[in-house]
């Protein structure tokens, strides 16, 4: 299998610090980090290059850091509400995905892109959920996503009522189903 070289130029979760000097699978740089501007291939022209512009790519970095921490603080324990239409059971017709969680968060005021946003997996079901937002490479704040059919239920969600369940336990409570409120249909014998 074979590797490809490069220097990273800025910090990359599970590969290394800004200055390492890394191998990776060849489809990872060309695909991702060469062309999103986290690394170069790490030939003698380009090591040059980046020891020459390190100082400067540093002080680039902590400024990006440090306005990614003020923002970090002022947006702590920011809560964002998907209204979406769901079965009875809680499960929602389709799923909320970063792309959405993104369009909320701008809505409220953090202007972010969705391939910031970090969800294990997409939600399926309503009811609070937390995700992460990477501000910069090494600032993230947790976020919470509150998915509701209408946003009444969204701030009972909030209070931390159930509502998930709401239509089976009125069923269970008042012993009525609306199939039993059906009239009969009559049938007569094919003759």
């Amino acid at each position: 299998m074979s590797q490809t070289e490069i220097i990273l130029l800025q910090r990359v979760q599970h590969l290394g610090q800004m200055g390492d000097i890394v191998r990776v699978k060849p489809g990872y740089a060309r695909n991702f980090l060469l062309p999103q501007g986290k690394a170069l291939r790490a030939n003698a022209q380009n090591r040059a290059r980046f020891e020459n512009d390190r100082v400067q790519l540093e002080a680039q970095n902590i400024k990006r850091r440090e306005e990614a921490e003020r923002l970090a603080e002022r947006m702590h324990g920011l809560t964002v509400v998907i209204i979406r239409q769901a079965g009875d059971s809680g499960s929602l017709y389709g799923s909320v995905t970063t792309r959405d969680i993104a369009e909320a968060a701008t809505a409220a005021g953090l202007t972010i892109g969705r391939n910031q946003v970090v969800l294990e997996e997409p939600i399926k079901i309503l009811g609070l959920v937390e995700a992460r937002i990477d501000l910069h490479p090494e600032v993230s704040i947790p976020v919470t996503v509150n998915v509701a059919r209408s946003l009444e239920e969204s701030e009972r969600q909030a209070r931390g009522e159930a509502v998930a369940q709401e239509q089976d336990e009125y069923v269970l409570e008042t012993g009525e189903d609306e199939a039993d409120e059906a009239p009969a249909l009559e049938t007569t014998p094919d003759v």
